[in-house]
């Protein structure tokens, strides 16, 4: 992967960002449900209008998505893959917690990847054989070798779960509660893969996984750390379901989160 189109895709991200900045505030309170979507389709809008164009610029043979919750196989060849605002839920709410995320995904697999927190100002990267950085710096996911000191994590990849999948998440949450430190449970989905790979956390799981996760998960697996599915199979684009640790705990997870 050219340093030249990680520069371009890094920048459009910047951009896509400071627009972000200038619609977000903390003071942001939604009356009721109606008003709470047009924030977020708008939002959306305005982040892909700022992307689309540069992406498209930088790579004018890649196709676009940017349904954040879409899921299943891509056609070969290369995709952009975008979630304009990853944890858009708690932008319109005035929460800190958001971010916006790309990745090209080559024949099924994702190549690049760029998760930026704007409110935070960082930017995470990763390229396949190049490994993952934070605003430049080599990250590395956690040296943990057990669940008792870990802290955990899982979210919701998309909202209107069916009931069978929210009574599998309690589940899983009670059972990870027993084995692990702490367990968080929040959205964005990429704001976890980003901090398992930066080893501030060390494991986070996901039972309804979508393509736009693929950022995230390259960041880990650039970062060191193993991504499979709840079974233990290496994980594909299509997977229904992920656990993304660090090496040293990935086996006592896989346990729990399968009995």
């Amino acid at each position: 992967m050219s340093q030249e189109l990680l520069a371009a895709t890094v920048s459009a991200v910047r951009h896509a960002g400071a627009r972000m900045m200038t619609r977000y505030s903390t003071e942001s309170r939604q009356p009721g449900l109606p008003e709470l979507l047009a924030s977020l389709q708008a939002n959306d809008a305005a982040v892909v209008d700022t992307l689309r164009p540069a992406l498209t610029e930088a790579l004018p043979s890649a196709g676009w998505l940017n349904d954040e919750h879409g899921s299943g196989p891509l056609a070969t060849g290369e995709w952009w893959l975008i979630d304009p605002v990853g944890g858009n839920v708690n932008a319109v709410h005035g929460m800190p917690d958001w971010n916006i995320g790309v990745s090209l995904v080559r024949d099924g697999r994702p190549v690049l990847a760029v998760v930026y927190f704007p409110v935070l100002d960082e930017m995470f990267t990763a390229t396949e054989g190049g490994g993952a950085f934070l605003n430049g710096v080599r990250l590395r996911v956690s040296t943990k070798t057990s669940l008792e000191g870990a802290l955990a994590g899982t979210g919701q990849a998309k909202p209107g779960h069916d009931p069978e999948l929210a009574k599998r998440m309690g589940s899983a949450f009670a059972a990870m509660t027993n084995s692990a430190l702490y367990v968080r449970i929040s959205v964005p989905v990429t704001h976890q893969l980003a901090q398992v790979a930066a080893g501030r956390m060390d494991l986070h799981w996901q039972f309804d996984n979508v393509r736009s996760h693929a950022a995230g998960v390259l960041l880990v697996q650039e970062a060191g750390g193993v991504v499979t599915d709840i079974e233990g199979k290496p994980w594909e684009l299509a997977s229904e379901n992920y656990l993304a640790t660090a090496p040293g705990v990935h086996a006592a997870a896989l346990e729990v989160l399968t009995v």
